[in-house]
């Protein structure tokens, strides 16, 4: 019984207490894991509260109702493990028929103690499967989500990827559409430099000629022809080439000079082109390559509305840039057939166009507005009241303290003639 002391009982709980700090340490180094560490606690912890009860009265005991505790402590601390548990049980089942044998008492008494064992190892049963049911459904939960985060980076990075190249498609769509007119662009001036040459020729082959100026003002022309080409030639290249975007600021005047230098080889058979900048104008948010694939893109839609229109008036398309609120305001309009008031909404979806089947992607403006919208801007449609489409871009303005300044004059240019050079 209690009372006093007894050395007995304080070294069970010596050795009770230092088998558990060396059962931590083999478990923090990693030798035993679940679910034997949790085995060898339960075994542990029964042997030595048997010796402690035997020690104090047997089934007398006023330790004994502690028994009915260790299945649900080794629930509790190794959770979700059905061999500790049922490891437990049964070692207190074996420990209570163990300490009825040897207290000599009836085995009635065994009888009614295995009544309220019985409760006790259901609920540690029922506690230590409902728990690793939860684990295993928490587990696979996070193992699903995990899953599903995998595929929508999947996902996403194969939509970035489709959208490059379908960005891509569409730059070289139009490459190929300004190819279509390089040919006539290229065959102007090298007719005149094939002229040229023939010409000096026959004026050098009776010696030297007489009038060397008319030979040097020949030679001069046949430069710039030769110059021209190479123009031509550049500007193709440099906007078909695969190239990063560059620094996310252009300067919108040289942009649209470049733009319609591309663009010339379908306009400048059309009629008068006309390019408005206003002094002073901010450089926009927006990188040039974009800008400038934005606007050729627009020029040449332009282009195919005017020769589809046929019309007897004479074609005119308008470059305009300002500031308007503090941003940049850029309008590409044209004196062409405009734009069906049905297919307006539509617009900017991707695959809707307006032009004939094989003439068209239906991805041109769809790029365009995404391009914009990626700067931070906008792109809007919309028919002028005297004929025509217009569109307008408003563009973030860069964050620059002196922004360059540009004196262009709002007079009309002959689509023939070469823009000049900024």
């Amino acid at each position: 019984m209690l009372g006093g002391f007894r050395a007995d009982f304080l070294a069970v709980h010596l050795v009770w207490a230092g088998t558990f700090f060396v059962l931590g340490a083999v478990v923090g180094a990693g030798w035993l894991r679940p679910p034997f560490s949790g085995i060898a606690s339960g075994i542990v912890s029964l042997t030595a509260l048997t010796v402690c009860i035997l020690l104090t009265g047997g089934l007398a005991s006023p330790l004994f109702p502690a028994f009915y505790t260790v299945p649900l402590f080794v629930t509790v601390f190794v959770p979700g493990q059905r061999l500790p548990v049922w490891t437990a049980i049964g070692g207190t089942l074996v420990a209570v028929v163990l300490m009825t044998w040897l207290s000599h008492v009836p085995w009635t008494v065994f009888g009614s103690q295995c009544i309220s064992l019985v409760f006790v190892f259901a609920v540690s049963a029922h506690g230590a499967e409902t728990f690793r049911k939860l684990r295993t459904a928490e587990r696979t939960a996070h193992l699903e989500r995990v899953e599903a985060l995998r595929r929508l980076a999947e996902s996403e990075s194969r939509r970035a990827r489709v959208e490059r190249q379908r960005a891509e498609v569409e730059r070289l769509v139009v490459v190929g559409q300004l190819a279509a007119g390089v040919a006539h662009e290229v065959n102007n001036p090298l007719a005149y430099v094939k002229s040229n040459l023939h010409y000096l020729q026959e004026e050098w082959a009776h010696g030297v000629p007489e009038d060397l100026e008319d030979v040097r003002r020949v030679l001069d022309e046949t430069q710039q022809g030769v110059m021209r080409i190479q123009q031509i030639v550049t500007d193709l290249r440099l906007f078909s080439r695969e190239a990063p975007d560059g620094a996310e600021s252009c300067d919108v005047a040289e942009t649209l000079a470049e733009a319609q230098r591309l663009a010339s080889v379908r306009l400048r058979s059309l009629g008068v082109v006309e390019r408005d900048v206003a002094p002073g104008l901010a450089p926009a948010r927006v990188t040039a390559r974009h800008l400038v694939q934005v606007l050729v893109n627009l020029l040449l839609n332009a282009a195919d509305a005017l020769e589809a229109a046929r019309s007897s008036k004479p074609a005119h398309v308008m470059l305009r840039a300002r500031m308007d609120d503090g941003r940049v305001r850029v309008e590409v309009e044209d004196n062409g057939p405009g734009i069906p008031e049905a297919a307006l909404p539509r617009l900017f979806e991707p695959f809707f166009t307006t032009k004939p089947p094989g003439k068209g992607t239906g991805l041109g403006l769809a790029l365009c507005r995404d391009y914009v919208a990626r700067a931070g801007g906008t792109l809007e449609a919309e028919n002028r009241a005297e004929g025509g489409a217009r569109f307008i871009l408003r563009l973030p303005v860069a964050g620059t303290s002196s922004p360059p300044v540009h004196r262009e004059t709002s007079a009309p240019v002959d689509a023939n003639a070469e823009p000049a050079a900024e």
